[in-house]
């Protein structure tokens, strides 16, 4: 079966039964216009702009020119949540040097912001979305100052090899203390900033989401699944206790990483790289219990095994699976935590995979209570408009994403992402970017 080939309705169906998969479907997208309420907020549609760093912020961590167009794009195209990208809580912990990075110093910028992304959206939708902000420290993969400065966890030969990074590079215990009083500290700037919640980045293998899997590490950070947790978890109640009780105070967080037990969190214990939902499903009752009503889930690692949290069509390996097998796995993982914490509002990922059939294998989901949001990424830079056009009745084949996997070639190149094949912009960006290389 050729994965290379974008999905048709005609071709779903097909690769669907042949691989077992049977994703829900559903023709009728009504329920992707029912209203939900999350906090005090009535949001008039399921779907969801996921969080997606342009790596075009300016030196001091605020939202330059090409920042300011993409938002303003997701705010025109219809979405009820906009999630707002990867802003840095300290210095030390950005991805990249353009990386957002919210201060006191800089707070102006990231209110007006916010402020254009409301009124962008009321214009031309008449509603203003839930925008949270992404609080985070990226650790592994922190790259402050254009080169690699690491700050991990533990050591972990999959990613190291035999090159492992110098114990220095581990991060102490009251050194994990301070991270988590700065992100405390950025969701305060960003209730400041008129953000509607705050995301306490616990995914793809950033801090947070390292420590997960920190199952041989000393002291109160690593071994049980308390100390695993304990970093989100203290992050949460201080974001919570720090801001008002309106404040929406979230994380988009890995469930499966997909790597062999002791390196992978929500995997079997067994050798192998099956997903158990054991932990996750007791991390989520416990962030339930501490209030969190509102989460974003997701799986792998966009560095390592991009196939597990955006399966592609096309990319820079050969993955063993099918693209579908991979969004099985994503959504069927979703729908099972779902029905465990059943008043938990949940937000999908790995959309992007199923293009014009995205809609209607959402509202079969959503119908079956498999999720409450859909949330796209990749989508939304080849397709800022594609909830206006779901909400009228589907997605169009010539505007979707073609998981071509050029905007993650132009990020992990040090380039600033976007849609190559479906903006003009970015394909006069990719080519000056290409040549450059040469």
């Amino acid at each position: 079966m050729n994965r290379r080939v974008y999905l048709t309705k005609e071709s779903f169906f097909e690769q669907n039964e042949a691989l077992g998969t049977y994703l829900p479907y559903s023709e009728d997208l009504s329920v992707l216009g029912t209203p939900i309420t999350v906090g005090n907020k009535t949001l008039p549609n399921r779907l969801a702009c996921q969080a997606m760093e342009g790596c075009d912020g300016n030196a001091d961590g605020t939202p330059a020119e090409l920042t300011i167009r993409r938002y303003k794009r997701f705010a025109e195209g219809g979405s009820a949540i906009i999630w707002f990208e990867a802003t840095a809580c300290r210095e030390d912990g950005r991805a990249n040097p353009r990386q957002l990075w919210i201060t006191e110093d800089n707070l102006d910028s990231f209110k007006k912001i916010v402020n254009d992304i409301k009124e962008y959206a009321m214009k031309s939708n008449g509603f203003e979305p839930l925008i949270i902000m992404q609080a985070t420290h990226s650790g592994r993969y922190s790259k402050p100052h254009g080169v690699p400065e690491p700050l991990i966890a533990y050591n972990n030969p999959i990613f190291e090899g035999d090159k492992p990074i110098d114990k220095s590079r581990i991060l102490s215990d009251d050194e994990l203390d301070r991270i988590g009083a700065a992100l405390v500290e950025s969701s305060k700037l960003a209730e400041e900033a008129g953000f509607d919640g705050v995301d306490i980045k616990c995914c793809h293998r950033y801090i947070n989401s390292e420590l997960l899997s920190a199952y041989e590490r000393d002291g109160k950070y690593g071994g049980s699944f308390e100390n695993r947790t304990r970093l989100l978890r203290k992050s949460i109640e201080g974001a919570m206790q720090s801001t008002g009780k309106d404040f929406i105070v979230s994380s988009r967080l890995n469930v499966y990483d997909g790597f062999k037990y002791p390196y992978g969190f929500g995997v079997s214990k067994n050798g192998g790289v099956e997903f158990d939902p054991a932990e996750p499903i007791r991390l989520l009752k416990e962030l339930r219990a501490l209030g969190v009503e509102l989460l974003n889930i997701t799986m792998g690692n966009p560095y390592f095994n991009p196939h597990v949290n955006r399966p592609f069509a096309l990319g820079g390996y050969d993955p063993a699976e099918h693209p579908l097998e991979g969004v099985a796995r994503m959504l069927n993982g979703i729908a099972l935590l779902k029905k465990e914490v059943p008043d938990m509002k949940i937000i999908s990922s790995a959309l992007s995979y199923l293009g014009v059939v995205a809609p209607q294998v959402c509202a079969g989901y959503i119908k079956d209570g498999g999720f409450d949001f859909c949330g796209f990424g990749r989508t939304i830079l080849a397709y800022p408009d594609y909830a206006n056009d779901i909400l009228a009745g589907g997605m169009k084949k010539e505007k979707i994403c073609l998981c071509c996997s050029k905007c993650s070639e132009m990020m992990r190149a040090g380039g600033t992402p976007g849609c190559v094949m479906r903006d003009k912009l970015y394909s006069d960006i990719y080519r000056e970017f290409k040549e450059n290389q040469k």
